[in-house]
């Protein structure tokens, strides 16, 4: 989860697309808060360990983008 921008999807998907090269982006979920201050993705990945999930953890972290990790 993040603020809403124009970016924030993009930015998101794009790490994801580096840790997790060539997962469906047809099922990524997008929700936008009530009041629109907030996105949400959810995005499915397979994940290959704990060492994956974790540098995919800290680069979402570092775009500086990202407020939530769940």
């Amino acid at each position: 989860m993040g603020r809403s921008s124009d970016a924030f999807e993009s930015v998101i998907l794009e790490v994801f697309e580096r840790h997790a090269p060539g997962f469906d982006q047809q099922t990524v979920e997008a929700r936008v808060s009530s009041k629109g201050t907030f996105t949400s993705l959810t995005i499915t990945i397979t994940a290959t360990g704990p060492e994956q999930l974790e540098t995919l953890h800290q680069d979402l972290l570092a775009t500086g983008q990202v407020t939530m990790v769940i």
